[in-house]
């Protein structure tokens, strides 16, 4: 079983399992913050969910050799949806 998940992490087929989770944590806090009112908002949930999901993305392609302009992309979203979740949770 070690092997594979170390598959997993050499190719890159990994992230989606773990953006999968991210999702299920993003989706329980959310849910958590309509019932209580407490957590963060959803908003900037969303946008901090987000940024992580661009990095891990990043990371997918460039642990599968795609050009480097993907990897650039998928960094440069990760910072637009950094500056959103800084913006969402300035006072």
């Amino acid at each position: 079983m070690l092997g594979e998940i170390e598959a997993m992490v050499r190719d890159g087929s990994i992230v989606p399992w773990i953006i999968g989770l991210t999702v299920v944590e993003g989706v329980a806090l959310a849910i958590l913050h309509r019932l209580t009112g407490r957590g963060p908002q959803p908003a900037a949930l969303a946008a901090n969910l987000a940024a992580g999901a661009c990095l891990l993305l990043a990371l997918r392609s460039g642990l599968r050799g795609d050009p480097v302009s993907a990897v650039s992309g998928w960094l440069a979203a990760g910072f637009v949806a950094h500056l959103c979740d800084i913006t969402l949770r300035w006072r």
